[in-house]
């Protein structure tokens, strides 16, 4: 018993602590409770060395193993005041969070240099990464946005600002402090000022829109001229479709089909109709590239209406490519919208083709006759990817329908003559 008491007296020190931690909403009491799992650390690390190299000798064998059971019993003790010491921490913060989140929120915060900060819970990426918007007494809103998770997602996004900082300075916020603990990172960015262009679309006046918009084809059509680059980057929007087919599938089980003849007719699998297109696309190369957002989703997009000026956020993604990427992630971002509201599912509609009207003149300016060839493909892949977010499977259907739809149209073009293909904007966009 002697052999266990350094650990069991830190697990008896933690379990005093957390009644009053509790009571009194203390996250440094809490902080201690976890800190014990921390001290244990080399003990058991020391223990489980020396009845490794016993077992070896293979003698008291069985009288080792129970005390090797013994010592991950008490390693489990301390596992659980890590537990209670991060839920107590969430519990003061209003957000899940764990002690190495704390102690990167905590230096993040410390270097804004302010009093009576209030962190609260802002949204959570799909790679899994937190958002915190971080305030001041008497704020109306955000002075800066915490961001933390996976430390290689995080140093992506800490990339794409940086490289829109070099390439088109003004578009991306900036960056106040970067912190990497282990296998996870931390990122403080600058809270930019105005409305996502979301919101804008579903919530805001039509003068308001139509401000957003005109800045927003402005801001692309200065980033796409000022960036463009004779060195073709296709997008391979059907390898991204392959790519992500299996989580469309495990979300719609049903999507996934065999061919089949309906009257004497063929009608082939998603996955073959997917095979062919990927060849007909591989035959069309985009005539130059520029620097893409690369997640062009109506929520990463911020427009100030004060300032009448665009910004860009989750620009983890950016990189030279067909600008088709951007175009198509946002016309679909705009349809897979859950309104079902008449008159503002029209507007989005109609805000979708207006947008594609711009994309097309820019083409054509530039000489890019395969813009829509290369847009179909595109809209196709965002339709199909796009469900696996999506679980209202009526809306679903329809997103999929339209990728498979938009496939066909494709094949149904020779690849030598993909000037004159013309993509059905008014069928696609029109519930």
């Amino acid at each position: 018993m002697n052999t266990y008491r350094p650990l069991l007296n830190h697990v008896s020190r933690g379990i005093r602590m957390i009644e009053i931690a509790i009571e009194n909403h203390d996250t440094q009491r809490a902080l201690k409770i976890g800190a014990c799992k921390g001290r244990m650390g080399s003990g058991v690390k020391q223990l489980t060395a020396r009845y490794t190299e016993a077992l070896k000798k293979r003698k008291n064998t069985e009288d080792l193993i129970r005390a090797m059971f013994v010592l991950h019993a008490v390693d489990q003790m301390g596992d659980a005041l890590l537990n209670i010491s991060e839920a107590v921490n969430s519990a003061n913060l209003g957000q899940p969070v764990n002690i190495e989140r704390y102690h990167s929120l905590k230096d993040s915060v410390a270097r804004l240099d302010l009093d009576d900060v209030t962190i609260e819970p802002v949204a959570e990426t799909r790679s899994g990464s937190g958002i915190s918007g971080i305030s001041t007494e008497g704020d109306d809103g955000y002075v800066a946005i915490f961001k933390d998770g996976e430390k290689s997602k995080v140093k992506e996004e800490r990339q794409g600002v940086e490289a829109w900082h070099d390439i088109f300075p003004g578009l991306a916020p900036k960056i106040l402090s970067y912190r990497k603990t282990g296998q996870s990172a931390s990122l403080l960015i600058e809270h930019l000022a105005g409305l996502t262009y979301e919101q804008i679309l579903l919530n805001e006046s039509r003068s308001v829109l139509d401000g957003a918009f005109k800045q927003l084809t402005r801001t692309l059509k200065s980033v796409w001229k000022e960036t463009r680059t004779k060195k073709a980057v296709p997008a391979r929007h059907m390898a991204q479709l392959t790519k992500r087919l299996g989580e469309v599938y495990a979300i719609h089980p049903a999507f996934q089909t065999d061919d089949m003849t309906v009257c004497g007719l063929s009608i082939p699998s998603f996955e073959r109709l997917l095979k062919k297109a990927k060849a007909a696309e591989a035959k069309v190369k985009p005539p130059f590239s520029v620097y893409i957002h690369g997640d062009f989703n109506v929520d990463n997009i911020i427009y100030d209406p004060l300032e009448k000026r665009i910004n860009f956020i989750d620009l983890h993604r950016s990189q030279y490519m067909d600008y088709v990427q951007d175009v198509s992630v946002f016309m679909v971002s705009n349809y897979r919208l859950q309104i079902l509201d008449a008159r503002v599912r029209d507007r989005i509609l109609a805000a979708t083709r207006r947008f594609h009207r711009f994309a097309a003149d820019f083409a054509k300016d530039a000489g890019d006759d395969t813009f829509e060839f290369r847009l179909a493909l595109g809209l196709a892949r965002s339709f199909a990817t796009s469900t696996r977010f999506i679980l209202d499977e009526t809306l679903a259907s329809a997103m999929f329908l339209r990728s498979r739809y938009l496939m066909e149209q494709v094949l149904a073009t020779d690849p030598a003559d993909a000037a004159g293909f013309h993509l059905p904007v008014e069928e696609i966009f029109d519930d």
